[in-house]
Formats: structure tokens, sequence, C-alpha cells
């Protein structure tokens, strides 16, 4: 396991560091400041943060930086103002802890930090999916509409027709009826 732990002070970053100490294999990489270019560069599979009070600013930085590169992030903080929690979670801090760092909670709280991340990334992935999904039927009930009026035919043959043009064009159902909207109306003169 590749993990960066973001920690100016030593003596934290130390009791971070012993906690994680029966992780094998493991490369810890420990810088002072957040950046960027530290999860470009070392590619680390989770990243801890600890600081005395993360700030708005940090925690927008955070998130910038997680969307294009996400992966759990995990956050101890000794002190914590109102709120911040909730802004860390919904920047893509899979746990944020305030106060009480001990050596021996630090790799179970990493371990439940790394399976709340891929489970919010697995539903993540199944919300963008059926948002898809949801967009291309309508896409498919608009062109069957279409076919439907011109072709004076029912709806199953109206689909019969953009799946047999699917197939024929090797391309998804969605696709086709897309091409077919689209079509449409250049033909009727409207801008799609």
């Amino acid at each position: 396991m590749r993990l960066l732990l973001v920690d100016p002070d030593p003596a934290r970053a130390a009791l971070v560091a012993e906690g994680l100490a029966d992780i094998s294999p493991l490369e810890l990489r420990r810088v002072a400041v957040f950046d960027e270019r530290d999860l470009r560069m070392f590619a680390p599979d989770v990243v801890v943060i600890a600081s005395d009070s993360p700030d708005r600013d940090t925690i927008e930085g955070l998130r910038e930086v997680t969307q294009a590169n996400a992966r759990p992030v995990v956050m101890f903080v000794d002190r914590s103002e109102p709120g911040l929690g909730d802004e860390a979670v919904r920047a893509g801090v899979a746990a944020y802890v305030v106060g009480g760092l001990q050596p021996d909670r630090v790799r179970p709280i990493l371990e439940v930090a790394m399976s709340r991340f891929q489970l919010m990334q697995q539903l993540r992935a199944d919300l963008a999916k059926a948002q898809s999904d949801l967009a291309s039927r309508k896409t498919i009930d608009r062109a069957k509409g279409l076919l439907m009026k011109e072709r004076q035919i029912d709806e199953e043959a109206a689909y019969a027709i953009l799946r047999k043009l699917a197939m024929d064009s090797g391309r998804s159902v969605g696709a086709v009826a897309a091409d077919l909207l689209a079509f449409a109306g250049v033909l009727k003169g409207k801008d799609t």
C-alpha cells in the first residue's frame, strides 16, 4: 500500500506512522503541506492528513484535488469548527476524526475509510449509470414517437426499426435514437 501522510508536526506524524507499522507492504511518504503534485508523482492508494485544525481553504483545495484524483482520504484533526466535518466529507474525505489520535486506532479507521470510499465510488458509478440509462431511455422513447408519427406504426415496430439500425451499425439503440432525433431536427430546420 502506498500512503501519503500530510502533517506539518513530526511528533503527530510519528503517531500516525506508528499506527501503520504493522501494515505490510507499506510505502509511506510524509510531506508537511498537501500538494496536488505529491498525488500525481507518488500516486498513493490513500491519503492521511493530520493537522491542528483544518481551515476552509485547505478543505476547498482538497475538494479540487480529489475530484481529479479520487482516492480515500482520512483526516485526523485536534480540533474542528462547526460544519468543517460536513464540508470535509463533501470534499471527498472518507473519515474525519476529531481529537484522540492514538496509534492503535489509526489502522482500523484507515480500513473503514478505505471500505467506505470504495462503497461511495460504487454508489457514484451506479448513480451515473442510472442517470445515463434514464437519459437514453427518454431519447429512445422520443425517437420511437417520431417513427410512430412519421411512419404510422405502433411502438413495437418503431423499436424494432431502432434495434435493427443499431445492430446494423454496431452501435447502441440509444446512440441510434439520438442520431435519428438530430437528423429529424436538421430536416425540420431546427438547431439540435
